[in-house]
């Protein structure tokens, strides 16, 4: 099964064409070429009503099976992703965050300042990734090993998480 997949990345430079939106492209890239449908792709400001809203109606009405956001998931006073993703979650999903952030400190102490969460809405999941291009991109590698087998379970298509032998 082809999942659809909606990336937004959080840049008040970037919503304004200040600055030019590197992580949001790399990430479609990279979810193409691993089989994925990437069905939209979006750049807001850091606030987090218009995330809330966004994350709300790509969940409910869009039915994507798949959220990746890129940036505000830092300590600046304009970073909101984590929290707008908390408020618009039913369930938390802290492995992936933590499998992200852990492979992350191998890479760079830095990485412990990254404050991004996953979660699922409804049929749909959504994974915070930070926005340097470089470190989306390697927390994308450590988890897109499970991803599929994680969607299909949400979806439905795979009732079995034991590993056969």
């Amino acid at each position: 099964m082809t999942y659809k997949v909606a990336i937004i990345t959080l840049s008040d430079n970037g919503s304004q064409g200040l600055r030019q939106d590197l992580s949001g492209p790399k990430i479609k890239d990279i979810m193409t070429s691993q089989g994925f449908e990437v069905v939209s792709t979006h750049i807001l400001s850091d606030d987090p009503l218009q995330l809330k809203e966004l994350l709300i109606d790509i969940c409910d009405n869009k039915k994507a099976q798949l959220i990746l956001t890129t940036g505000g998931t830092g300590f600046s006073k304009r970073d909101n992703t984590p929290e707008a993703t908390l408020e618009v979650i039913e369930r938390n999903v802290p492995g992936i965050a933590e499998a992200m952030r852990m492979k992350s400190l191998s890479i760079t102490p830095r990485a412990m300042l990254s404050r991004g969460v996953s979660g699922i809405r409804k049929d749909t999941l959504i994974i915070n990734l930070p926005g340097s291009p470089k470190a989306a991109e390697e927390n994308l590698q450590v988890i897109l090993p499970v991803l599929t087998h994680g969607l299909n379970i949400l979806s439905g298509n795979e009732v079995e998480c034991a590993v056969r032998k």
